[in-house]
């Protein structure tokens, strides 16, 4: 097919309509920029939704994906590989984890972790205790028992039945949690410490706190869904550390691939005995290509001097952004941290964030939305200063011609 032929109209013949994109088509990206069919230039607040934590075409995982292009693609689990061998072993050195269990997205690794809880509580104290706590507002994937699991009906409308023993309670009270969780009944918490498509929400220092030591009272595990937070975007290698609170198991998605679909899950080796040969499993899990390309971005992101970086860009980012918000009444906070932001609508502007997501692309800015009220910001960990000023210039000029409207 000619490329006048790979239209926006096109995807309406030939994709399921789960999707609505929107009209331009990006072909090419560079560092915290890209282009689309017409040559237009767009400076990229999006980062794939905190997926591009390198920008785009990093020259350090173009070559690791190529060297290991050329000597191994797949192997499945029938074997191991010393990509996948390798990446755990640094994923271990740097955090809590003693095993490491390779998936191909963030649902896949929450699915992981939630089964892997309620195996082990299974297995050390018996099948009724399976109750997941969740939290409302919070999202952990789209497979059905994390869209069960996810704080959002509206993701869960028209798939029921769906999976039971999972109740909510309410993000940052630990009160509701205390009113539902049981030393015979619940097996596991599991929560966001940035809820991102809830709102980009942090979570109360004191609250996670809670969270380990009622999980501790109640012999249940405590899952921390790190698929957005993790891998250097809030300033820490995983926001575990910047809380001090440490899980007994973790997902990691998006950016530990910088764009190639990886993820992990991380646990104890305790923990980790419950899923013994045959209890689970990934054809894709563990990939050489994936865990090549894993490697390098842990290895550059986790550099004392990138992760000191992302802390200025944010304050950079949040500052310019409340200015703008300021001056056109159209923000009340910029909450989040590190390259994981949400700048949340004035009264006056509340449900209309896609607007502001569309002013920008006609600017030349992508930006996100998370709900109908906050525009929300997930950029590369290394996106140059000089691009974050003219992004925020680009995004003022539509907010001026928004609220002039």
């Amino acid at each position: 097919m000619n490329k006048e032929s790979l239209t926006r109209e096109l995807f309406n013949e030939v994709m399921v309509p789960n999707y609505a994109p929107g009209s331009i088509i990006p072909v090419r990206g560079e560092g915290s920029r890209i282009w689309d069919q017409e040559g237009r230039e767009f400076i990229d607040l999006q980062g794939g939704i905190a997926v591009t934590c390198l920008g785009h075409t990093h020259p350090g995982l173009i070559g690791a994906l190529q060297e290991q292009a050329g000597k191994l693609w797949h192997l499945s689990n029938v074997m191991t590989n010393e990509p996948a061998l390798r990446l755990a072993k640094t994923l271990c050195d740097q955090t809590f984890a003693e095993r490491v269990f390779f998936a191909n997205s963030g649902a896949e690794a929450n699915e992981a972790a939630l089964k892997l809880a309620r195996r082990y509580a299974w297995e050390h104290y018996g099948e009724q205790k399976n109750e997941i706590i969740a939290f409302k507002k919070s999202f952990h994937g789209r497979t059905l028992f994390t869209v069960s699991v996810g704080g959002q009906p509206k993701y869960r409308e028209g798939f029921e039945p769906a999976p039971g023993g999972v109740v909510h309670a309410d993000f940052n009270d630990l009160e509701s949690v205390k009113q539902l969780i049981s030393k015979d009944k619940t097996c596991a918490v599991i929560v966001e410490p940035i809820q991102g498509e809830g709102g980009v929400i942090p979570a109360d220092p004191e609250f996670l706190k809670g969270l380990r030591e009622l999980c501790d009272e109640n012999q249940a595990l405590l899952v921390f869904d790190e698929v957005q937070t993790g891998v250097g975007r809030t300033g820490h290698l995983f926001a575990y550390q910047m809380y001090d609170v440490v899980p007994d198991i973790l997902s990691s998605a998006k950016s530990l691939g910088g764009g190639f679909p990886i993820a992990a899950m991380l646990t104890t080796a305790k923990v980790a005995a419950s899923l013994g040969v045959g209890t689970h499993g990934s054809t894709y899990g563990g990939n050489a290509l994936a865990c090549a390309v894993g490697q390098k971005v842990i290895d550059t992101v986790s550099q004392p001097e990138i992760l000191k970086g992302v802390v200025a860009r944010s304050e950079r980012l949040q500052k310019g952004m409340m200015e703008i918000g300021e001056r056109y009444g159209v923000f009340s906070e910029v909450r989040g941290a590190g390259m994981l932001l949400g700048c949340v609508l004035t009264d006056a502007w509340k449900g209309r964030a896609k607007d502001f997501l569309n002013a920008g692309l006609d600017e030349g800015v992508m930006i996100l939305v998370a709900g109908m009220d906050v525009v929300r910001l997930a950029p590369s960990l290394i996106i140059p200063e000089a691009d974050i000023d003219e992004a925020l210039e680009r995004f003022e000029t539509a907010v001026k011609k928004l609220t002039a409207a």
